[in-house]
């Protein structure tokens, strides 16, 4: 029979291993079967709403957050998918789900077995609650006189019998009324000392039977299961208890073995929990790291769409991370998630806002475009060629300022427009095409010109001025060009200008030289003061014309050559000004002349 001593000891190691299983099972992720679609969950719940299997609430909470998680699932990927093709979101409705009604009904179902089946228990919890109590008040009638205990002996193993085969009874009382059996158990075992020989066969049988249960919970310790095993364990320490007391000088050792086996399934039940517990810490930190990521994409500025496309692809990479991570510890589980739900939902809702107003924006510029290609199409059969190009140019200019499109309307709108552009400058050019037969002849013409005047360097004559003045005249005298070749043939006309001018400076220069040398000669053999008078002459003249040449290059570099006009500007007053500069070189050249003389 058990002492006060072991009676605590086995109370305290059970309320010890019954604290920590509702501690521990609480906070343990059991393998769970992954369900990959909302037909599979319903098939689950139907079996358990017309089966024989009793619904565990665990099952029914995971197939009930499975099924929904599945179907939020899908129905932001249906939301994607309709915005991404332009929907609009103010008109986005949601489809019924024929699954969800029917998962409801089943779910309802086994919520009312569940209800059923726990009525069913409580009710038998308190049955068996009654059958106790009479068994501990049957006990009780025995342990009044010793001689009433040795007559009772047999129907005392049989109340024992029956008490193991009675199951649970309500937790509120299930303390109290063990300690209350435990105690008239006790109680009677004292009476029977003086039945020895019943009681030493007593104590020998409860040997046996902790000897076994020893056992069994050694080679429990050796499995690597240890959730199966710590639940087994709580069995067996509830047979050990409902054993009877074995002889005192061996209680001391057969309960030391029992607990130290026992001791060998907590620990690696803790261990175990204390595992999952640290994996379930570094699921934190993982998934922190993912808000701390999420939250960064999203405070990213968008300025333009594609900026949204690759945000979401990344965020959408980082939730296909999230699924792959496990629980975080239960405090933070719900919190955690709840951190980088909010951070999608602000990005995808503001993304939502974004496209809604890039929709009208578009809706807008296609309005624009169209106005544009209405009017084109308008003027495309016009006739007043420079008025209506130049109203063309005005509607390609504006056509550039309105914003984009999304590629194929844009692409269908930009060749309406081009198709009316085209049909307009086609004709134009068609009718056009006298014209610019006549510049190409103007233009053979006037290349004759620049070559005769060219020809005039290669064979110098003394009336070279008076032909270079008639092809002068006849150059000017001559149209239009072809556009393209206009400034080609200005240049190439300027510069065989320039060249003969060169020659014809130099040329005057050599005689206006010549004659003045002997003219010089002359005034040096009449003598007295001319070469002096003369002298002085050519220095005023050079200082008024190097005055005159610092002028025109001043008033140079004020010149804008950015048009047409100025640019031919420039070149003319550049002449003028190499002109200015031969002369200058002319009067020293007669100044040293007179030097040389005197």
């Amino acid at each position: 029979m058990m002492d006060s001593q072991e009676l605590n000891q086995v109370a305290n190691i059970d309320a010890t291993v019954v604290n920590d299983e509702q501690t521990e099972v609480s906070a343990e992720v059991a393998p769970r079967k992954v369900y990959t679609s909302k037909q599979e969950l319903l098939d689950r719940v139907k079996e358990l709403a017309h089966g024989e299997e009793n619904p565990e609430k665990d099952e029914v909470d995971y197939l009930k957050t499975a099924f929904y998680k599945l179907m939020n699932s899908e129905r932001e990927a249906n939301l994607r998918d309709y915005l991404n093709n332009g929907g609009n979101p103010d008109e986005y409705q949601l489809v019924p789900d024929e699954i969800e009604e029917e998962f409801k009904a089943e779910m309802s179902l086994v919520r009312e077995r569940r209800a059923k089946i726990f009525r069913e228990m409580e009710a038998e919890k308190e049955e068996n609650l009654h059958k106790k109590l009479d068994i501990i008040e049957k006990i009780k009638a025995m342990v009044t006189s010793p001689e009433e205990a040795n007559k009772s002996y047999q129907e005392f193993k049989n109340l024992q019998q029956e008490w193991k085969e009675i199951k649970n009874i309500p937790a509120a009382k299930a303390n109290e009324v063990w300690r209350n059996y435990q105690l008239y158990v006790e109680q009677f075992y004292d009476l029977l000392k003086l039945n020895s020989e019943a009681r030493e066969y007593d104590f020998k049988k409860n040997l046996e039977a902790k000897t076994k249960l020893c056992e069994a919970v050694e080679k429990l310790a050796e499995t690597d299961d240890v959730i199966s095993a710590f639940h087994q364990l709580q069995k067996l320490h509830q047979e050990y208890r409902e054993t009877g007391p074995v002889a005192k000088e061996l209680r001391e050792e057969i309960w030391a073995r029992f607990k130290a086996a026992s001791t060998v399934i907590n620990k690696k039940h803790q261990q175990h929990f204390e595992q999952i517990r640290a994996k379930e810490e570094e699921n934190l930190a993982l998934k922190t790291a993912l808000c701390e990521k999420v939250e960064a994409v999203v405070a990213e500025e968008n300025k333009v769409s594609s900026d949204w496309d690759r945000h979401t692809k990344t965020i959408i990479e980082l939730q296909a991370e999230w699924k792959t991570i496990g629980f975080a510890p239960q405090k933070m589980n719900v919190k955690i998630f709840e951190r980088f739900r909010a951070a999608c939902d602000d990005f995808f809702t503001r993304k939502t806002a974004y496209f809604k107003v890039l929709k009208e924006q578009y809706k807008a510029n296609a309005e624009k475009k169209r106005a544009l290609i209405e009017q084109a199409n308008e003027l495309k059969d016009s006739t007043d060629w420079k008025a209506t190009a130049d109203k063309f140019i005005a509607l390609q200019k504006e056509w550039k300022t309105i914003g984009v499109l999304p590629k194929k309307i844009g692409d269908q709108l930009w060749e309406e427009f081009l198709a009316a552009c085209n049909h307009f400058f086609e004709a134009r050019n068609a009718a056009g095409a006298g014209q610019r037969s006549e510049e190409h002849n103007n233009l053979e013409r006037k290349l004759g010109v620049i070559a005769r005047i060219n020809a005039l360097l290669e064979n110098p004559a003394d009336d070279m001025q008076a032909k270079l003045q008639t092809l002068t005249e006849e150059y000017n005298s001559i149209g239009h060009v072809p556009y393209k070749e206009k400034d080609h043939v200005y240049g190439e006309y300027h510069a065989a200008l320039d060249r003969i001018h060169k020659e014809l400076n130099i040329s005057v220069a050599r005689k206006k030289m010549n004659s003045f040398k002997a003219r010089i000669k002359n005034a040096a053999e009449q003598g007295g003061n001319a070469l002096d008078t003369e002298r002085a002459r050519l220095v005023r003249q050079y200082e008024n014309i190097k005055s005159e040449v610092q002028t025109y290059e001043n008033n140079l570099g004020f010149l804008n050559a950015s048009s047409k006009k100025g640019n031919s500007l420039i070149e003319e007053m550049n002449r003028k000004v190499q002109r200015l500069k031969d002369e200058l070189e002319l009067i020293k050249q007669k100044i040293k002349e007179i030097d040389r003389q005197n």
